[in-house]
């Protein structure tokens, strides 16, 4: 008796985890099955609500809404990200959220598989409104920087596919929770790709100056140098 009721809990376990961390695997099934959706019936679905809760913290920030432009920037080793939109000449921080899950620690992102979350400055390069992680928006990780200092390192492969996305599991992406995504992917449609930056780092810059992992290349301090001009231009600090 007590060898299956010990066995029955194994089996429980390893379902449970193949559910929450499996999604990779088991979504897609279930995706062909239930169908996919389109952008625009994303939209209609999370418009309202996300936009009504969206429109309340711009309006207690003064700041018209929709924008023309916002900024999203993360600081890793604080678990935060902040949502910022352009008012006239002067950026204003609208609203404070918490990052759920993200892989990894301080330090720029170097191989596939390496688990780390990036650190640079990004955009927004497409929305997926049929991830395994509720909703996603993709990062243009590598961009112009990362893949200079990849291709000059002999490091063929510095991974990909990094979003920001719901859920709150993460191997190298920033998961925000379905709630705060559906808000964010919104916002985003709204305003276009285009007009969204993002900026990753590895601590908060206006604390104090970025400092590399000990062993870091020398082109670390200066990626740092530039999140750091990025993040002050923003936060005007």
């Amino acid at each position: 008796m007590k060898i299956k009721v010990l066995g029955s809990v194994v089996l429980c376990t390893l379902a449970v985890s193949f559910f929450i961390y499996g999604r990779g695997y088991w979504f897609p099934v279930y995706q062909k099955l239930a169908g996919k959706r389109t952008v625009a019936e994303v939209i209609k679905i999370y418009g309202d609500s996300s936009m009504a809760r969206l429109e309340s913290s711009f309006r207690a920030a003064r700041v018209a809404f929709p924008p023309k432009e916002i900024a999203l920037l993360a600081i890793k080793d604080r678990a935060t990200l902040t949502l910022w939109a352009k008012s006239s000449e002067d950026w204003v921080l609208i609203k404070n959220y918490e990052v759920q899950a993200a892989s990894g620690e301080v330090g720029p992102k170097l191989m596939e598989g390496d688990r780390q979350v990036p650190e640079g400055i990004y955009q927004i390069t497409s929305l997926n409104p049929n991830s395994a992680y509720h909703l996603s928006m993709k990062l243009n990780y590598p961009n112009a920087f990362d893949k200079k200092w990849a291709d000059a390192e002999g490091r063929a492969n510095p991974g990909t596919n990094i979003f920001i996305h719901g859920k709150a599991i993460s191997v190298g992406c920033l998961a925000m929770g379905d709630e705060v995504i559906e808000e964010l992917f919104v916002l985003t449609h709204t305003v276009g790709l285009g007009n969204v930056r993002v900026v990753i780092s590895p601590t908060n810059p206006q604390v104090g100056v970025l400092s590399p992992p000990v062993g870091s290349n020398p082109w670390v301090s200066v990626l740092y140098q530039d999140i750091t001009r990025k993040y002050l231009e923003i936060s005007k600090k």
